[in-house]
């Protein structure tokens, strides 16, 4: 196999939102690579919809500390107070930043950035809902991605596209590079650098349904993880409540934002009775648990495990349910929320402006990930020792801003915030910092795991796995979970890891070899499941996205701690550290 070597002050994995901005201010102080698995305007920040929060007050008096309360409520009290206060206070400049980039956000009559209401975004500490999220139509993520590639060319980043990084070298605990594999050529690539920054995104495939896009299999987890650094909080996974039904596709809350119910069986609106005061605007996993307990209960439509999302204008009219109060019509729908209503067209043939839409809870975030501290330093243990080079910003990172539940909007305002802090805080490390030395053979684990798996005769397939994974994980560690369930998913998960290990693949090329890659990235998603199940087990109460059917209450006592899951010598092991307060501490979360 062919090895070329590179050498950068600053290596960036992953070309999304965090990726891009970190890159973009990295790139103003020293020689910056960003190596993407695809092509960057690819990347899944792309797929977000309905806005970025930042409390702007344009449409409605809001304010900062209101918003940093609202992510703390949200992620239930697991959220680091200082890191939230960050986002909320840094999310008005990055906003205002990205306009003066060129990013085409709506606009008031008077030409300030439009904002739209968002669930569990609040007034006044959750008196009633706000409208703080700017949008550019339900395309924000797509926009802000295409803003900063075009920023990023203008400052003359290098661009290493469709590389796919397999490995970190890490040697003495001090950073010096990544080793990627050239899809287009299947040849190995060395990247010396002084510092590494992970933006790789989330982990999503392995669950059946998700929001996330093929590509999102947990590469930058998994790869520390290997390494021998904790994940931090992998218990917590979000489960967005409108995806389309069996499909996972995403039709964002920026619909509920604009008026759209959720209706059941019965034709009531259902919400009312869990979430009185937020009603389909509460937290991502109070409705998801609702839609879920409509469904045990026989109220899913048909007696199917389904509900409607209803937006046609004559349902939000009759519930009075935009904001305000307001009148709305098909053709103001069809102007706000253009990408939602295709979706449904293509993807269900219905016209949800004449049917209400199957939806079911999907698979979308993950609250957890590489743990790191406010600058995107990535963290050893429980002391918060940082690893010298090693950074990581977005969803594959956990600062930790969401907590156990995020809010939305909070992805992409956490990629712009805390990608931005990352990628100051790298360069100046790059700029006092020399290049360690490679260690002899850096490529050699990337070399003997490609050629095991290219020349493997075993009698077990990818695909099979990978299907098998993904019940196993929507079976046992979805949106409810218990004990037996989730023991019998990290039985399934060894023996699935075991079987991984007599793969076969049909493609023994090397150019475009989506065979490979599929198998490295089903190692990765076992690694991620594994991490993901054993927290579950391991955390004894319900809080945010977790739920324990056995364990029901939310334990402040015992519980107000994030979790540092290693795997060491094929064994789990868990550490703790306290969870920042610093104004707001623990009460019961009400909607």
């Amino acid at each position: 196999m062919k090895v070329h070597r590179h050498q950068f002050d600053a290596v960036v994995v992953g070309a999304g939102g965090a990726g891009l901005m970190a890159a973009l201010y990295a790139s103003k102080q020293v020689k910056t690579a960003v190596l993407s698995k695809l092509y960057p305007t690819r990347s899944h920040t792309g797929t977000a919809q309905g806005g970025i929060a930042a409390p702007l007050g344009n449409m409605e008096e809001d304010r900062p500390e209101w918003y940093a309360y609202d992510t703390v409520k949200g992620g239930d009290w697991l959220v680091d107070q200082d890191a939230a206060e960050i986002l909320a206070y840094e999310s008005i400049e990055a906003i205002i930043e990205l306009e003066h980039m060129g990013l085409p956000f709506d606009r008031t009559p008077d030409g300030k950035i439009a904002q739209r209401r968002f669930g569990g975004h609040t007034r006044n500490f959750g008196e009633a809902p706000v409208m703080r999220a700017c949008h550019s139509a339900d395309r924000t993520g797509h926009m802000i991605l295409q803003t900063l590639y075009q920023q990023c060319i203008k400052h003359n980043v290098n661009f290493f596209d469709e590389f796919f990084v397999t490995d970190l070298i890490l040697e003495d605990g001090v950073v010096r590079g990544v080793v990627a594999i050239e899809i287009a050529t299947g040849d190995i690539h060395v990247f010396h650098s002084k510092a590494v920054l992970f933006a790789t995104g989330g982990a999503g495939r392995i669950f059946k349904v998700t929001s996330n896009a093929h590509s999102l299999t947990g590469d930058g987890m998994a790869i520390v993880w290997r390494r021998g650094l904790p994940l931090e909080d992998m218990e917590f996974f979000q489960f967005h409540p409108t995806g389309i039904y069996k499909l996972g596709i995403l039709l964002s809350e920026a619909a509920r934002g604009e008026g759209a119910v959720l209706i059941n069986d019965k034709g009531e609106r259902f919400m009312e009775r869990y979430a009185p005061t937020l009603k389909d605007l509460a937290s991502r996993d109070v409705i998801s648990r609702a839609i879920y307990m409509e469904i045990r209960e026989g109220r899913g439509i048909g007696g199917k495990d389904y509900v409607y999302l209803d937006m046609r204008p004559e349902t939000i009219n009759r519930f009075k349910s935009a904001p305000g109060g307001r009148e709305v019509t098909p053709e103001y729908l069809e102007q706000k929320l253009p990408d939602i209503i295709e979706f449904v067209r293509v993807y269900l043939g219905i016209d949800p402006m004449r049917e209400p839409v199957p939806i079911q809870p999907t698979a979308h975030y993950a609250m957890g990930g590489i743990p790191t501290d406010v600058d995107g330093r990535v963290i050893r243990d429980e002391r918060n020792t940082p690893v010298p080079g090693l950074y990581a910003a977005g969803e594959v990172a956990c600062v930790s801003v969401h907590g156990a539940n995020r809010l939305g909007t909070n992805s992409l305002v956490d990629l712009v915030v805390f990608g931005r802090r990352a990628g100051r805080h790298m360069a100046e490390y790059c700029k006092q910092a020399d290049f360690a030395p490679l260690p002899p053979e850096p490529e050699a684990f990337t070399v003997e795991m490609v050629e095991r798996i290219r020349n493997g005769t075993g009698e077990e397939r990818v695909p099979i796995i990978r299907n098998e994974l993904q019940e196993t994980m929507q079976t046992y560690v979805s949106v409810f979970r218990e004990a037996s369930g989730l023991e019998t998913a990290i039985e399934e998960i060894r023996e699935l890891q075991e079987r991984y290990r007599h793969i076969r693949i049909d493609d023994k090329g090397e150019r475009f070899n989506t065979d490979l890659l599929e198998a490295i990235e089903l190692g990765f998603l076992l690694d991620v499941a594994e991490a993901t199940a054993f927290s579950a087990l391991n955390r004894t109460e319900s809080r945010g996205a977790h739920y324990r059917e056995d364990y029901p209450k939310r334990d402040d006592e015992n519980w107000l701690k994030h979790t540092l899951i290693w795997r060491q010598d094929g064994r789990v092991t868990f550490a703790y550290k306290p969870v920042v307060i610093t104004k707001w501490p623990p009460k019961e979360r009400k909607y």
